[in-house]
């Protein structure tokens, strides 16, 4: 059973792979292996439409909501985990209640919120709706909540206070889980589609994913070209997972989520 669920999803990647490398009558052919392998679909790819500066967006996008929401993840995390204050139980459930509302649900208030903001067409609306998120506060605080109070305690007899206690010790502590909602944020934000779709219209901000939409919207017979670009876009996402499936198997052990 593991065996047919792995080839179940290894298969549409290896076709995928293989497809980028046919020339534009064999796309669809048995063969797995290209009988005529050909990088003309890349350089199509790359030729056709500014690739590079959509790659470079969506680099700089994912990468930036990737940084800012570990920093305010990590402190509303240990803020909830260590801090004792009226209302916090509350505050987490409102928080966790969030994973109820999915993006499609909200999409318009939020469209019509940024554009109040006058943050339409820019990075800023790229970028700011995209920062909060419950899974990396809820992931954080499950994992604070498993560090020994007793560290916490002989810091506060140091004269540490509560960012000192934050950054000096949970900060270094929790370096596995942050590596494991880096890889999470940075590939949820490099394949977005629905939000960028939905607060960009100038072909300069446009990310990958809105690029290969477009590709296919403007050369719905070239499945050749598609795959192709396709293929480029999965490369980081491949490469993150290789890097860090360590820091993602030790996050999961770790946050008490078996």
């Amino acid at each position: 059973m593991i065996a047919v669920l792995a080839l179940l999803t290894v298969a549409p990647l290896v076709w995928m792979i293989s497809a980028s490398f046919k020339p534009g009558n064999e796309t669809f052919g048995p063969n797995l292996i290209p009988l005529r392998p050909t990088l003309e679909n890349f350089t199509y790819v790359f030729t056709a439409l500014p690739f590079w500066r959509y790659m470079l967006n969506s680099f700089f996008v994912a990468g930036t909501v990737t940084l800012v929401a570990l920093w305010f993840h990590s402190m509303a995390g240990f803020a909830l985990a260590r801090l004792r204050f009226p209302g916090r139980e509350l505050l987490f459930l409102a928080i966790f209640s969030t994973f109820l509302v999915s993006l499609p649900v909200i999409i318009v208030p939020l469209f019509i919120l940024v554009r109040q903001l006058g943050m339409v067409n820019s990075y800023a609306g790229l970028i700011i709706p995209a920062i909060f998120n419950a899974f990396g506060i809820f992931l954080l605080r499950q994992f604070y909540i498993g560090i020994p109070g007793e560290l916490q305690e002989a810091a506060i007899i140091d004269g540490a206070g509560y960012f000192g206690i934050y950054w000096n010790i949970m900060l270094p502590l929790s370096r596995p889980i942050l590596a494991a909602l880096a890889v999470f944020f940075f590939l949820a934000n490099w394949n977005a589609f629905i939000w960028p779709l939905t607060i960009t219209n100038d072909q300069n901000l446009w990310v990958v994913q809105i690029a290969i939409a477009s590709f296919h919207q403007q050369y719905s017979a070239s499945w050749n070209y598609i795959m192709a670009g396709s293929t480029v876009v999965a490369l980081p996402t491949l490469i993150l997972f290789f890097i860090f499936q360590r820091q993602l198997v030790e996050s999961i052990k770790t946050s008490g989520l078996k």
